[in-house]
């Protein structure tokens, strides 16, 4: 995994120590709801939202791509809760 140095409002730059995708066409999670709630555990995380081409699972249960691993459950709420401790603090 790698890092991404960002701009920050204001021109300071930083690293974002977590790495989130987001699926925009998975079946189980929307966009509108899911962003702003994993924006909220991690503000300053960089959040890509796109295919992942992980259709298999996407079609069948909600899931978050962190750090790395897929994250699964069988609901937005649910997956948010499994996402919490893989959160870079």
């Amino acid at each position: 995994m790698t890092t991404e140095t960002l701009a920050a409002p204001g021109g300071e730059c930083y690293t974002a120590l977590n790495d989130i995708r987001i699926c925009d066409k998975c079946n189980f999670t929307r966009v509108k709801t899911l962003l702003p709630k994993l924006q909220k555990l991690d503000p300053e995380a960089d959040i890509k939202v796109g295919c992942k081409s992980y259709c298999g699972p996407c079609a069948k249960r909600a899931f978050v791509f962190i750090n790395g691993r897929y994250i699964t459950a069988p609901t937005e709420d649910e997956v948010l809760e499994k996402v919490k401790p893989h959160i870079k603090k």
